[in-house]
C-alpha cells in the first residue's frame, strides 16, 4: 500500500472518532505493509489525557508482536503527534512517521520541536508531513467549527490544538 492509501485508512479512523465527539485524529502502524495497529482519539470517552490516537495504535502494535520494540515499523498519524506521542515513538523504535497536518501549538515532530529527527538517544526516524494534510486539516477545523455552533461541548472545553484555525 502507498503512504496516500495508509494515510486515507488513517484519516477514516479520524473521521470515527469525530462522529464519536472526540478530537478527529487518527492513527495506524504498518509493519511488512501490514496494519498491526490502529487508534483514534478517546480521551473523551475515557477521561484520559494520554487517550491519543498514536498512543493506542503503539499498544495495539505491541500487543500484536508480543514486543514493545516495533523496529521496522511505520506510524501513520493525521495530526503531527505531540511531545507525549514523540517519545512513545521514539521509546518503541518506530523507524518512520507519516503526518497528515501540522499542529501549530504541539506539534513535536517539526512545527515546534524536532523531537524525532534530532533525538538524544541518536535512534534515525524519518519523518514524512504534509501526507493528505489538508484533508485531515479541514476534518479537524470543520470539528472545531461545529463545536463552537453545535451542541457537543463548549469549544474552551476542548481545545488540544489550539486555535482551529492555526491548524495547517
Amino acid at each position: 500500500m502507498t503512504d496516500l492509501e495508509l494515510q486515507g485508512m488513517a484519516l477514516e479512523l479520524a473521521r470515527e472518532a469525530g462522529e464519536a465527539g472526540e478530537v478527529p485524529i487518527g492513527a495506524l502502524v504498518i509493519r511488512a505493509g501490514a496494519v498491526i495497529g490502529r487508534g483514534r482519539n478517546r480521551m473523551e470517552e475515557l477521561q484520559d489525557a494520554t487517550a491519543h490516537a498514536e498512543m493506542f495504535a503503539l499498544r495495539q502494535a505491541a500487543n500484536h508482536l508480543g514486543t514493545w520494540r516495533l523496529d521496522g515499523c511505520q506510524l501513520f498519524a493525521t495530526l503531527e503527534p505531540c511531545p507525549m506521542c514523540a517519545g512513545a515513538i521514539l521509546n518503541s523504535r518506530i523507524g518512520r512517521v507519516v503526518y497528515g497536518a501540522p499542529d501549530h501549538r504541539l506539534g513535536a515532530c517539526r512545527t515546534h520541536w524536532a523531537l524525532l529527527e534530532r533525538n538524544p538517544v541518536g535512534r534515525e526516524v524519518e519523518v514524512v508531513e504534509g501526507v493528505l494534510g489538508e484533508e485531515s486539516a479541514k476534518l479537524l477545523r470543520s470539528f472545531f467549527r461545529e463545536l463552537r455552533i453545535g451542541d457537543r461541548a463548549s469549544a474552551s472545553d476542548r481545545r488540544p490544538m489550539g486555535d482551529p484555525d492555526e491548524i495547517a
